[in-house]
C-alpha cells in the first residue's frame, strides 16, 4: 500500500469517527479536561498533575525556564510550579503531553525517530511562537504557545499508525524536484498528500475540543500566506515554522538555510533586521523553554 492508500484509509476512519487515541494519552487528557473546571483549586491541580511523572517533571522545568522564572528563584515541587505558571500555561503543557504521546508506543525505530524528530520539531515552534506572539505580532503569548504545541498533532497521529501503514513514514521529493533529477511524479497526489494531513489534523483538534480561535489561527498557517507585517495567530505559527532549526520528519526538505539565514531573508520583508535582533535578544528563553518541554 503506497502513502495515499494509507492515508486515504485513514482519512475514511476519521470522517466516520473512529479516532482511535493510544491509551496512556488518556490521564493528560483527564488532566487538562479537570484544569478546564473553573472550580479546580491549585491543591486539587497539584495532585492531579503528580499522578503522571512526566508531566510532573515537565511542569518544574517549565516553572524554572527563564521565560516562567526571570528572578532565577528555581522551585523544586509541584504546588509552587502550579502557582508560579497558572492554569492557562498548565493546561498548554497537559496538551503538550498529549499531543507528545499520540504517537503512542512507538516500538518500531522508524517510528522512534520520526516521533522524537517532529517533537523536537513542535517544541521548537512552540517556543518561538511564545516570543514572536510576544515580541512581534502582538498575539496573546500563551495561546501563541498553545498553538504552537498542537499544530502538528495529526503528523502525530499518522506516526501512531505507521505500524499498520509502514508507506506513511516514506517521504518522496515533489515533482519539481523529480522533474529536475529526470524522474516522473504526479503532483495531484502531493496535494491531495497534504489536503488529507490537514484535515486529520482539524478532526484531531476538534476530538480533543481545542478552541475554535487556535484551530482557525493553525488554519491560515496552513495555508502559508504571512501578512507583511505580520499580525496573527497563523503568521506567528508561520515565522516560528520558517526560523525553527529541526526539519519535519513528515516533510521533504532540501533547505540547508540555518535559522538565522532565514531571519535575515524575512528581516529584508519585515523591517531592517528588527527580527534578527529579537531572535538574539531571545535565544535565552526559547532554548530554555525548548529544554523544559523536552518530554
Amino acid at each position: 500500500m503506497d502513502r495515499l492508500t494509507a492515508l486515504k484509509t485513514i482519512a475514511r476512519e476519521a470522517a466516520a469517527g473512529e479516532l482511535s487515541f493510544p491509551t496512556h494519552a488518556q490521564l493528560a487528557l483527564k488532566i487538562h479536561s479537570a484544569l478546564n473546571d473553573p472550580n479546580c483549586a491549585v491543591d486539587q491541580a497539584a495532585r492531579l498533575i503528580q499522578a503522571e511523572p512526566l508531566l510532573s517533571a515537565r511542569a518544574v522545568a517549565m516553572a524554572n525556564s527563564v521565560i516562567y522564572n526571570p528572578s532565577g528563584r528555581e522551585v523544586s515541587d509541584v504546588r509552587s510550579a502550579v502557582n508560579r505558571l497558572g492554569f492557562t500555561t498548565l493546561r498548554s503543557l497537559a496538551m503538550a503531553l498529549v499531543t507528545r504521546q499520540m504517537a503512542g508506543a512507538s516500538t518500531g525505530p522508524a517510528q522512534q525517530t520520526a516521533a522524537a524528530k517532529l517533537w523536537s520539531r513542535t517544541a521548537h515552534i512552540a517556543a518561538l511562537a511564545r516570543v514572536l506572539a510576544q515580541r512581534v505580532t502582538q498575539q496573546d503569548s500563551e495561546t501563541a504557545l498553545f498553538a504552537g504545541l498542537v499544530h502538528d498533532i495529526g503528523g502525530f497521529y499518522l506516526i501512531s499508525r505507521a505500524a499498520s501503514y509502514p508507506a506513511l513514514l516514506k517521504i518522496e521529493a515533489p515533482l519539481a524536484v523529480e522533474l529536475a533529477e529526470g524522474d516522473g511524479g504526479d503532483s495531484d497526489d502531493a496535494d491531495t498528500d497534504v489536503q488529507i494531513e490537514r484535515d486529520l489534523g482539524r478532526a484531531v483538534l476538534r476530538q480533543l475540543a481545542v478552541p475554535g480561535t487556535v484551530i482557525e489561527g493553525i488554519g491560515d498557517y496552513w495555508r502559508g500566506m504571512l501578512s507583511l507585517p505580520p499580525v496573527t495567530l497563523g503568521d506567528t505559527l508561520l515565522l516560528a515554522d520558517l526560523l525553527a532549526p529541526v526539519p519535519s520528519p513528515l516533510r521533504w526538505s532540501d533547505s540547508e538555510l540555518s535559522s538565522a539565514q532565514r531571519a535575515a531573508s524575512i528581516d529584508m520583508l519585515v523591517e531592517g533586521d528588527t527580527l534578527q535582533e529579537i531572535l538574539r535578544e531571545s535565544a535565552a528563553d526559547v532554548e530554555s523553554l525548548t529544554a523544559s518541554l523536552s518530554f
